[in-house]
C-alpha cells in the first residue's frame, strides 16, 4: 500500500476515535496485576505464516485469494513487564463486537486471523482472534488504555505511524522465496528508522513475527533491556539464524480452487 495511503486511513481512523461508541465500557481493574511498564506492538508476516496452513475458511486471512495480506499484520498491543513476564485478563470485560463495528474493515484487512482454530478467551469459552486478544491483553492495558474501542484504534494508529514493511522495502528487504537476508541488517534498518531496536522471532529461517516496543505515551524503546550482543538479544530462545528470509505471501489453494473447511476440522 503507498503510504499516502496509509496515512489516509490512518486520518480516517483519527476522525473516527472522536466519535466513539456511546457504548464503549470503562476497563478499570487490574484484577491484582500490577501496571505494566511497556507496550510490544507483535506483528505477524504472513509469508510464513500462510505456508502451515492446510484448511480454509472465511475467517482464514490466508484463504482471500488476491486480497491476502501482503504486508506485516496485526498480532496484538501486548502490556509487558520489564522482568519478561506480562499481565493476562486483567477484568470481567467480555469482548463486544459491536464496540468497534466502525473499525470492522480496517481490522479485517490490517488484523486478520491468520488460522481456522478459535482462540481461548480469558472465561473458559473459544472466540474470534480479536475476542483473545482484548480478553487476554487489552483489558491489561489500563489506565493507559480504557476500553475495547480505544484498545483496537490505538493499535490500529500505532500500526499505521511505524510502518515496518514500508522501512524494509525501503532497505531493499523484500519477500523473495529465493534471497537469504542479513539479520543485522533488518534490526539496523529498523532501529535507523524508529530508533529503537525490535525484537524478531523465526521458524526455522523464515521471519515470523517482528515486535516494536513503546513507552506508555508510544514513543519507540528497546524490546530488551541490558548488555546482550544486538544478534542474541533478537528472541530469549535465540530462534533466528543470521541470514533469514521474508517468503512472499500467498493464498493457500488446493487443486487450483479456494479450498473451504469447517473451523472444526483446522489443524
Amino acid at each position: 500500500m503507498p503510504p499516502s495511503t496509509s496515512w489516509l486511513v490512518l486520518a480516517i481512523l483519527v476522525l473516527a476515535a472522536a466519535t466513539p461508541p456511546a457504548r464503549a465500557t470503562l476497563v478499570a481493574s487490574l484484577d491484582g496485576q500490577r501496571e505494566f511498564d511497556y507496550f510490544a506492538l507483535a506483528l505477524q508476516w504472513p509469508g510464513t505464516y500462510c505456508k502451515r496452513t492446510r484448511h480454509c475458511c472465511p475467517s482464514n486471512g490466508c484463504c482471500r485469494g488476491s486480497n491476502s495480506p501482503t504486508v506485516f499484520t496485526i498480532h496484538g498491543l501486548w502490556p509487558d513487564y520489564n522482568d519478561g513476564t506480562w499481565p493476562a485478563c486483567c477484568s470481567r470485560s467480555i469482548f463486544d463486537p459491536k464496540e468497534i463495528s466502525t473499525l470492522t474493515n480496517a481490522l479485517e484487512q490490517y488484523w486478520p486471523s491468520l488460522s481456522c482454530s478459535s482462540s481461548s478467551t480469558c472465561h473458559g469459552g473459544k472466540g474470534s482472534f480479536w475476542a483473545h486478544e482484548w480478553e487476554k491483553h487489552g483489558t491489561c492495558s489500563y489506565p493507559v488504555i480504557r476500553n475495547e474501542y480505544d484498545y483496537f484504534l490505538t493499535t490500529l494508529n500505532v500500526y499505521f505511524k511505524y510502518n515496518v514493511t514500508s522501512v524494509l522495502n525501503d532497505a531493499g528487504y523484500v519477500p523473495s522465496n529465493t534471497e537469504m537476508y542479513p539479520l543485522g541488517g533488518i534490526i539496523s534498518a529498523i532501529e535507523n528508522a524508529f530508533h529503537a531496536s525490535p525484537l524478531i522471532v523465526c521458524s526455522k529461517d523464515s521471519i515470523e513475527e517482528l515486535r516494536l516496543c513503546f513507552y506508555k505515551d508510544f514513543k519507540p524503546r528497546d524490546c530488551v533491556i541490558g548488555s546482550d550482543i544486538k544478534i542474541d538479544m533478537v528472541t530469549s530462545k535465540g530462534s533466528c539464524p543470521k541470514y533469514v528470509s521474508l517468503p512472499e505471501p500467498v493464498s493457500v489453494r488446493r487443486n487450483g480452487l479456494q479450498s473451504w473447511v469447517s473451523d472444526d476440522a483446522a489443524l
